[in-house]
């Protein structure tokens, strides 16, 4: 059988799968295991698999993400994060939309926390969504918020999504996580400042808080300032060292980790049940993340066997003679395409095998694609009908925000962020500059 329609039905095989409701890394798992069995035979696919373990078992910086989960989990079950919507609330109550734009500075600071949009979305649906929704925001415009400023979660540092690229890509982490900064604060800024304009324009979608709330002491308003930038500390903490070399990627997640745990301590909330949740949490998800990685790095192994990244290749630039761009921009088209059913972590591994080889092919640059995949499926997590974003934010939004609410609610962001995309793409040092500045390279 032509390698090429063997790679077709691993494909097939594998969305079919997805489509049933299997969890994500079984059914990766199930289609690399099985077609290597049939390829190479017994002792060739149980070899395959038992090398994919070993490569995750050394892969060390793997060692973070449950550092930075944990961190994550502490801030949030904390109520630490309450603090910071408390500061916004003070500090820009006073504009038309500042409660709107105090969020997405929230959302970044979350994201700064935890590196999940999961983590995001949560945290904004049951603090700042209820507060935006009782002083009389317009609710398509604050679920468009929430929703894109959660998005920012598997962009800004410490992103684990981009982990999960690094691995898969074969790049450096840190080199990932500071080409992330800044798209991810441009991004931030974009979205502040189309929430400016238009309640500017129409100041009844974000009216300005009463009198009576904004009256507030300076010591107060200190006060709060303080509390809120607490994990801008802890994330300082626990990057400086690292950006400066001082130490390692995983030694900075652990400060970061004992520095978020400390600061629980010290407010006097370090509860049994906020450590029990964190902890198992944390514990989840890091296991879904190593499952998923070792379904990604068996399916690569069957991929490299086939041939079928060469094929392909030799597909798009040989025969259909395809310029380059127009090649990565196909590539970017089918993961907002794919991102309408899958979340970002299945279209990573799915895709990676194939997509990352082509474009170090291509001759771009893979520290700047990893950003632009990310951004990709920031847009893909908002893109109807079926996006990620959308039903997480239906299943905590209350029942007066409708399904048609939160879709008509992300059509700007989507194209605030699809701008961001084409921005990046344009001018790649906008991703590239700061890795090489602090690298050298």
């Amino acid at each position: 059988m032509p390698h090429e329609l063997i790679a077709i039905l691993m494909f097939s095989t594998m969305m079919l799968m997805l489509f049933t409701g299997q969890r994500v890394f079984g059914a990766i798992g199930f289609v690399a295991v099985v077609s290597a069995l049939l390829l190479w035979g017994d002792r060739g696919g149980y070899d395959l698999g038992f090398a994919a373990a070993m490569k995750l078992m050394k892969w060390y910086p793997l060692l973070t993400l449950p550092m930075f989960i944990f961190m994550g989990y502490i801030l949030s079950e904390s109520k630490i994060a309450d603090d910071l919507y408390k500061m916004f609330h003070v500090w820009t109550g006073g504009m038309p939309g500042g409660l709107a734009m105090g969020t997405i500075g929230l959302m970044v600071l979350i994201s700064a926390m935890n590196g999940l949009s999961v983590a995001g979305m949560a945290i904004g649906a049951t603090i700042a969504l209820p507060e935006l929704l009782k002083r009389g925001y317009d609710k398509r415009m604050v679920t468009g918020v929430i929703q894109a400023g959660s998005s920012l979660g598997i962009l800004v540092p410490p992103s684990v999504v981009l982990v999960l690229y690094a691995m898969i890509a074969r790049q450096p982490v840190g080199q990932l996580w500071l080409a992330g900064v800044f798209p991810g604060l441009m991004m931030a800024a974009m979205f502040i400042l189309y929430i400016y304009i238009r309640c500017r324009v129409s100041p009844e979608l974000g009216p300005v808080l009463p009198e009576e709330e904004r009256n507030v002491s300076r010591a107060e308003k200190l006060r709060l300032l303080r509390a809120g930038l607490l994990p801008l500390g802890i994330f300082a903490v626990m990057m400086v060292p690292f950006v400066n070399g001082w130490t390692s990627l995983v030694e900075s997640s652990a400060v970061g980790a004992m520095a978020a745990f400390a600061a629980a301590v010290v407010k006097g909330r370090m509860t049994r049940e906020v450590f029990e949740n964190s902890v198992r949490n944390t514990l989840g998800i890091t296991c879904m993340f190593m499952w998923i990685i070792l379904a990604a790095l068996a399916f690569g192994a069957v991929f490299d066997g086939l041939g079928a990244v060469r094929a392909i290749d030799d597909l798009f630039t040989s025969q259909l003679g395809l310029n380059p761009w127009v090649i990565l921009i196909l590539m970017q088209l089918s993961f907002i395409l794919m991102g309408t059913f899958l979340d970002d972590t299945a279209m990573l591994v799915i895709v990676a095998p194939l997509y990352v080889p082509l474009v170090d092919a291509l001759g771009f640059n893979l520290i700047w694609y990893g950003v632009l995949y990310t951004i990709t499926t920031q847009i893909a997590y908002m893109t109807p009908p079926f996006g990620y974003n959308l039903f997480l934010m239906r299943a905590m939004a209350p029942p007066e925000v409708t399904l048609n609410d939160i879709y008509r609610s992300i059509i700007p962001f989507v194209g605030v962020m699809l701008l961001a995309l084409i921005l990046v793409m344009v001018f790649p040092e906008i991703a590239l500059w700061l890795p090489g500045y602090i690298y050298g390279n």
